[in-house]
């Protein structure tokens, strides 16, 4: 049986996930008390147009472990998962993308990782996004090659693992939008940190948009790496 982490912090961001937030949450507060002996989990909405924020807020009532927060306007993915590791309290923190596209559950791999490591990230073994997404990862991975000397599996996958420590070292963070995955892998491995990867499976989304392949999007992300690649040539980071 595996031993329980001394204290773990959940968190979720959420964009317009009103279909899918109560499910994700139920699922991680039935597993966190197996796997830590203190938890929490943290809904970080990010400017939602539906009915997520209010969601969030109902379920938080529901639980002392809960806890929400809130932007408004939407700000970016990176600015969600910035949110979300500010309000993190604990020892241990992992998040994990909030459509319902993975399996909580299988955060206890990368509890085994974690005794050994600073960051555990992990690859999906079979990616369920559409041909543009795929077409855009691999982009991903050759971009941040040329530009930051590193290749991982799977750069963007939403769910990663850390201690406190190594996120302490990575930290402050400064993308607001997608190059925050990026942002992380760069900083840690300048900073020689030992990351970990994990298998984990991905499943097809059932509710809700994928926001990841719009222009908007993509134009920021290249805006950001480049001020990315800024700060590293310029010793800043």
């Amino acid at each position: 049986m595996q031993k329980k982490l001394p204290e773990l912090s959940i968190f979720f961001p959420f964009w317009n996930e009103e279909k899918n937030i109560e499910e994700v949450v139920s699922n991680a507060a039935v597993v966190a008390p197996t796997i830590a002996n203190k938890w929490e989990i943290i809904m970080v909405d990010d400017g939602s147009k539906d009915s997520t924020l209010k969601k969030a807020k109902e379920l938080a009532g529901k639980n002392p472990n809960f806890k929400v927060v809130s932007h408004f306007p939407n700000r970016g993915y990176g600015a969600a998962l910035k949110e979300g590791f500010l309000n993190s309290q604990y020892k241990y923190i992992v998040f994990v993308d909030g459509d319902g596209q993975f399996d909580f559950s299988q955060v206890t791999q990368f509890i085994e990782k974690i005794k050994s490591a600073d960051v555990v990230i992990g690859y999906r073994k079979k990616r369920r996004d559409s041909f543009e997404r795929h077409i855009l990862m691999n982009f991903l991975k050759a971009w941040d090659f040329v530009l930051f000397g590193f290749y991982f599996r799977d750069i963007d996958c939403g769910f990663k693992m850390f201690t406190r420590v190594g996120l302490d070292t990575i930290s402050p963070l400064r993308s607001e939008g997608a190059m925050i995955t990026s942002e992380i892998l760069a900083k840690a491995r300048r900073k020689k940190l030992k990351i970990e990867q994990v298998e984990v499976t991905h499943f097809p989304r059932k509710y809700g948009i994928q926001s990841g392949a719009n222009l908007p999007v993509i134009v920021r992300a290249v805006l950001e790496s480049f001020t990315l690649w800024l700060d590293i040539h310029n010793g800043r980071i």
